[in-house]
């Protein structure tokens, strides 16, 4: 990933993308070390020459970092870097993706949240079977320690699956790529992290499976919910 981003701001020179080369590049120096832990950022006039980008597309890509939690702005002072992320997140994270994987955890906090929920209404007994199972292969993956991104998809797959609507369906295949990207990213982070990291991932999971099991649709839709923030900030999380 370069700091500056020309050739993909080459290909597309839209705010928005170019707000992605900006986030980006940010998180890869504050992830090197370049930036650390509690300095303050370069002014915005100075982040627009190095990135090669306007003053408002810099203000976009803070705004989003300082609600993923990675940096915090003191009134009068300037912004400064609050998290720094594992080096490690740049390696599995293909380039110009990380932006792109946040917007897709905000995205499904709201649409697998209401997918739980409605499960829980709807589910009949061969969709609890195959909620189980997925669960079961989950548990597995933890007790061996191997990554487990397609059984995690499986899983929220099945959430989907169980609430009888085939557009709740549709959608989470759909995202399948996009999803397993992230999954990659958080999955391979808590296996650097410690046994109880990893504990910690499938007792959320536990969780939504109990809440659509007992039919508890408020239940299974915090659950899903705090399941899917908890790795948006887990991508992030520090050294």
């Amino acid at each position: 990933m370069t700091d500056t981003g020309l050739e993909l701001a080459a290909r597309d020179t839209s705010p928005e993308r170019l707000s992605d080369v900006v986030y980006d590049g940010i998180v890869a120096l504050i992830a090197r070390g370049d930036l650390r832990l509690n300095s303050r950022l370069p002014s915005e006039t100075d982040l627009s020459t190095r990135f090669a980008v306007s003053r408002p597309v810099v203000r976009e890509a803070l705004g989003r970092l300082r609600e993923d939690g990675v940096v915090v702005s003191r009134q009068g002072s300037g912004t400064y870097v609050k998290r720094q992320p594992d080096l490690a997140v740049l390696r599995f994270a293909q380039v110009g993706s990380l932006a792109d994987v946040q917007r897709c955890f905000e995205f499904r906090a709201g649409h697998e949240a209401a997918a739980a929920a409605l499960a829980a209404e709807r589910w009949q007994e061969e969709d609890l079977q195959h909620l189980r199972e997925a669960l079961e292969v989950l548990e597995r993956c933890v007790k061996t320690g191997t990554v487990g991104i397609e059984e995690d998809r499986q899983f929220h797959e099945a959430v989907a699956h169980a609430t009888r609507n085939p557009y709740y369906i549709s959608i989470q295949e759909s995202l399948a790529p996009h999803i397993a990207t992230g999954m990659n990213i958080t999955r391979q982070l808590s296996l650097l992290r410690t046994p109880e990291r990893l504990r910690s991932v499938q007792s959320e999971h536990d969780a939504i499976f109990e809440a659509i099991r007992q039919r508890d649709p408020e239940g299974a839709r915090l659950a899903m919910q705090r399941h899917i923030l908890n790795a948006r900030q887990r991508m992030f999380e520090g050294v």
